[in-house]
């Protein structure tokens, strides 16, 4: 295999994005020619964190990777499974002694690919250690220790600029360094000088009539008023947002990426 296509899937939000990832995920993977899929899946549990349950759905869905974030500790439920399931990960850099692992590496026919989970700071929780060390640290683990020729980073950070910084600083290192979190795709994508594919945000899958995956009513309603509201996830139709990217097995060099969106009414 001398060409790696990725399949980078963003923020699942709630029920309507599960199903559509379950249902449509398959013959994406086949139309797309697509030979390794990872996604966001911090939303998936009614729009805050994941559980068991739904990690196992999205797994079993074609999913080889699921990444976290900031809501990562919202369903109690989940902090055991990070013990069984090394392809659940969240943020690298939360404290030491966090449960769970922050990457994996997976054998994707004679390559091996591994996924990196990293968390930003700016306007973000601030126990969350130094991402720039911490990717810095982590990608010269996985090449020099577990052999990794591809790497693929979930960056979900708030802030743009973060996520440009991190894209230059892992350029020639990383194979994609792609952003979460806003759930707004971006029109960045790009392959920068040393090979390195890049988007801020690759946006999230789930309702389009919303705000963030959320029912847009009480939304507009609280930013009228200022009076607090529940925010439940939205219905409708439904897409699916990520990025493709085509990488070199053997250099670990990416040499195509594109936006990727697919809607389902």
């Amino acid at each position: 295999m001398s060409n790696l296509r990725v399949l980078f899937l963003g923020d699942v939000v709630g029920e309507p994005g599960r199903k559509a990832l379950s249902k449509h995920l398959k013959e994406i993977k086949a139309r797309e020619e697509i030979d390794f899929v990872y996604a966001n899946g911090e939303n998936a549990a009614g729009g805050r964190g994941i559980t068991p349950k739904i990690a196992i759905e999205m797994l079993r869905a074609g999913v080889a990777v699921i990444t976290l974030g900031d809501h990562v500790w919202d369903q109690a439920e989940i902090i055991p499974h990070f013990e069984t399931e090394p392809r659940l990960l969240r943020p690298i850099n939360f404290p030491p002694g966090t449960p769970g692992r922050g990457s994996v590496v997976l054998d994707c026919g004679d390559t091996r690919v591994a996924v990196l989970n990293v968390q930003g700071r700016t306007f973000m929780h601030s126990f969350a250690e130094n991402p720039f060390l911490a990717a810095q640290q982590e990608t010269k683990r996985l090449r020099e220790e577990e052999n990794a020729t591809v790497i693929l980073v979930d960056f979900h950070a708030e802030a743009t600029s973060e996520k440009i910084a991190m894209g230059w600083h892992l350029d020639g290192i990383a194979s994609l360094v792609a952003g979460t979190h806003t759930h707004v795709a971006t029109a960045d994508e790009r392959i920068l000088p040393n090979g390195t594919a890049f988007i801020c945000d690759v946006g999230m899958c789930g309702p389009v009539d919303s705000v963030l995956g959320r029912r847009w009513q009480p939304i507009v309603q609280r930013f009228l008023t200022g009076m607090p509201a529940r925010f439940p996830v939205a219905s409708g139709p439904v897409a699916l947002n990520g990025v493709l990217a085509d990488i070199d097995s053997l250099t670990g060099r990416a040499t195509a990426i594109r936006r990727f969106r697919h809607e389902i009414p």
